[in-house]
């Protein structure tokens, strides 16, 4: 394989832009104060003579959360302001990061109660969200309304919650071993959070909570890192009850545009040239910090339109004026490039280290191949839920590499980032991780009692996805299954003893026969009404 003229022009005009964009950013460092917040005040005052001016009484009544959320300035703060108290918790790493965890462990009222501390305390069942790829936990709680804010209903429905971060980003920005001004620190990709970030933090929420297991839920990003952890640490796939993916990425397709296309396929040299080997993209917060937000807004907007085809109708304007600046945070350049490799090859795989070209002859499959994450040996119960209009999912090439009795959701119209901050994503999207919850989880608060609470009943019915034709019950063996990993990267796995559990499977003779809706689908009133139109929204009335 090789580059055609085209993607080569593509690639050069790529490569062009990144420098002019660093040139500009070098720039934007040294300029004073004053004439930063002049050029602010420059792009306010453009927006507003090209926009409507109705607009601005007609969403007035928008402005003031929609501005405090936009302006809070860490996870504590965004929590706050709907009235809930968070929790800030420091895990280590196996090679030195420090993490940064939320919870938020109390319901309206419960503030100062004992939760999941031991005896005499409140017992709850533990679920554990992660964000997606530059990104942090702020993702999940920068919403203009709390019924649509997936933590806080989980924690009025008695949960008690904790959101991780990876390390590299605003939370997670510390090593006990490097510096992030080095090269070293942002010397990572999906090969660590799987190996580490992940199962640390896992880890460390039992042992705070003193529960044997807890649920995950990812987002994007967050759903790769899982199936990459459970796939290689069998051990954890005991402690996570239940697996709800949202927008999965495993594998995706390919990019909508052919600039960053022509990227992936070059070289990982040539992407490190272009970005460097530190973190990614981190100009995003200078361009905030100098541009009015409805423009930033607009240029994030288009962005992503360019790239992933999406169009962000189902996200009001206001929810988008809060939540993009929240939306990006520090990445390694590594990990971006590892997702390259994995879109390239169409191989879930951990992060190939040879130096050489991917169309170089040694770099043929004939002579060396990645090692892929064996996601089939995944023994947790996966819950998948996608949305039809998302490009980075494919949800049949999904279904191919995870075990045959993975369930699947799909949401009509929906793209990647409306499970986050949708209109309707509490309608939506919610019931079937409500669901997912109970039926693989369980209870909700209790007060602890002198004993262990028992183990779940492993009796319950899994409903699968690929068609309604049942098998004989036998049992599972969870006896492992471990890839040819490299010795230094496997010390943590340790065998499973073999569990008998009676649990009745729906199975299909070919892959090719799911069918991606489940019997629930039969029901009309979630679905979204094709006639209804977005929230039209002007952008200056918010802000």
């Amino acid at each position: 394989m090789s580059l055609s003229r085209a993607e080569y022009l593509a690639l050069f005009a790529s490569l062009s832009l990144v420098f002019l964009e660093g040139v500009i950013r070098l720039i934007t460092l040294y300029l004073p104060e004053p004439i930063i917040r002049f050029c602010y005040q420059q792009s306010k005052a453009l927006f507003n003579l090209l926009s409507s001016p109705q607009g601005r009484v007609s969403r007035a009544k928008q402005k003031t959360l929609a501005e405090s959320i936009a302006r809070a300035s860490d996870f504590a703060d965004l929590c706050a302001l709907f009235g809930y108290e968070a929790e800030e918790h420091i895990v280590q790493t196996g090679d030195g990061y420090l993490l940064g965890l939320h919870r938020l462990p109390y319901r309206k009222g419960e503030e100062g109660m004992l939760v999941n501390t031991g005896e005499g305390s409140i017992r709850k069942k533990v679920v554990y969200l992660h964000h997606g790829l530059l990104m942090n936990s702020e993702v999940w709680v920068c919403m203009t309304d709390e019924q649509r804010c997936l933590p806080f209903q989980l924690v009025e429905r008695g949960y008690d919650v904790w959101l991780g971060n990876n390390r590299g980003n605003k939370y997670s920005k510390k090593s006990t071993r490097c510096s992030p001004a080095t090269t070293e620190f942002w010397n990572f990709s999906i090969d660590e959070f799987a190996f580490h970030d992940i199962p640390n933090s896992i880890e460390y929420i039992l042992e705070v909570t003193k529960q044997p297991s807890l649920s995950y839920i990812g987002f994007s990003q967050g759903t790769a890192q899982a199936f990459a952890t459970l796939s290689i640490h069998p051990v954890l796939n005991q402690k996570v009850d239940v697996f709800v993916a949202l927008a999965p990425a495993m594998s995706p397709a390919g990019l909508h545009n052919g600039i960053v296309d022509s990227l992936m396929k070059a070289s990982p040299q040539v992407v490190f040239l272009a970005f460097g080997r530190r973190s990614i993209l981190s100009s995003t917060t200078m361009w905030q910090a100098i541009l009015y937000p409805p423009i930033f807004v607009r240029i994030i907007d288009v962005a992503l339109r360019l790239l992933f085809n999406w169009t962000g109708e189902n996200i009001t304007q206001s929810q988008k004026l809060a939540a993009y600046p929240h939306l990006y945070s520090f990445t390694s350049t590594k990990s971006v490039v590892h997702w390259f490799q994995i879109i390239r090859n169409k191989s879930f795989q951990m992060y190939d280290d040879e130096v050489r070209g991917p169309f170089s002859i040694g770099a043929s499959s004939r002579y060396y191949k990645p090692v892929k994450y064996p996601t089939r040996n995944i023994k947790s119960p996966v819950v998948l839920i996608y949305g039809s209009s998302d490009s980075l999912v494919d949800i049949n090439v999904m279904l191919r590499e995870l075990p045959r009795r993975t369930t699947v959701r799909e949401i009509p119209k929906y793209e990647h980032l409306d499970f986050l901050w949708a209109q309707d994503v509490d309608q939506l999207v919610f019931h079937h991780i409500f669901e997912a919850l109970e039926t693989h989880a369980g209870g909700h608060s209790t007060v602890a009692s002198s004993k262990e609470r028992t183990a779940q009943d492993t009796t319950t019915t899994t409903k699968s996805v690929v068609d309604t034709k049942p098998v004989d019950t036998k049992p599972v063996d969870t006896k492992p299954v471990v890839s040819p990993l490299k010795q230094n990267k496997i010390e943590n796995l340790r065998p499973v003893p073999n569990i008998s559990t009676t649990r009745k499977y729906y199975t299909s003779s070919s892959i090719d026969r799911y069918s991606p809706r489940g019997p629930s689908y039969a029901d009309e009133d979630w679905r979204v009404d094709p006639g209804k139109a977005p929230e039209d929204v002007d952008l200056d009335a918010v802000l």
